[in-house]
């Protein structure tokens, strides 16, 4: 099956140009002209890439990249204007993997995009709702903004995850997170919960983690 990236480029002909290459290339491209097309598309379908223009109608690359963020982490390359720094530093604060300045070497283009589909084939990651875990690299982002773990806080947290709409008891919690070896208060479960809670249900006013009454933990679809 071939790779299918999505182009967001209201330069139609630039992006004609960009389709022809990236078809030449081996992969299936769908083009979008605007900012808000681009968007129904990157929700709607699942892309190896998007190549994401700032400068769009109805929704500016910097907004779509926001949006896209609180559901899905496709690799994002974001085209911009030579002096638009701020575009930059934007674009990647809110999750785009790399950036290209206008005008740009179609060769470089192509061989970034190849880089960063690979890369994303490589990371292991897990999304839920307006939060994303990435395994390889340990960064766990809620609605673009990182949120800073400490080993053991992303160890229960990607425990949870993975074992989603499951009640988690305390004790496997203990079993898994902290080892077999682990002898003492169960409530270190508890105060780690809470600790996850102030840094991500508290700061998103979220409910991520339930307590089940006697019961354990939980994160539901």
């Amino acid at each position: 099956m071939k790779q299918k990236i999505l182009v967001v480029e209201d330069e139609q002909k630039l992006a004609r140009l960009l389709s022809l290459e990236l078809e030449h290339e081996g992969y299936e491209v769908v083009c979008a002209h605007d900012g808000k097309e681009g968007l129904d598309y990157a929700l709607a379908q699942d892309f190896s890439l998007i190549v994401l223009d700032i400068m769009l109608p109805t929704l500016n690359g910097i907004e779509v990249l926001r949006r896209l963020r609180t559901e899905k982490n496709t690799p994002v390359v974001i085209l911009t204007a030579r002096d638009e720094l701020q575009d930059k530093v934007s674009g990647l604060d809110l999750g785009a993997n790399d950036y290209m300045t206008k005008p740009f070497e179609t060769e470089e283009l192509l061989a970034r995009i190849r880089a960063n589909i690979k890369k994303g084939q490589s990371a292991k990651l897990y999304s839920h709702k307006d939060l994303i875990i990435d395994v390889t690299s340990r960064l766990v982002t809620f609605r673009g903004n990182i949120i800073e773990l400490t080993k053991k806080e992303f160890d229960l947290l990607l425990f949870l995850i993975e074992h989603k709409n499951i009640v988690i008891s305390r004790e496997k919690i203990l079993d898994t997170v902290w080892g077999y070896e682990y002898h003492g208060n169960t409530n270190v479960a508890d105060v780690y919960v809470r600790y996850l809670r102030s840094k991500i249900d508290e700061k998103y006013e979220v409910n991520l983690i339930e307590t089940v009454r006697g019961a354990g933990y939980i994160i539901r679809s």
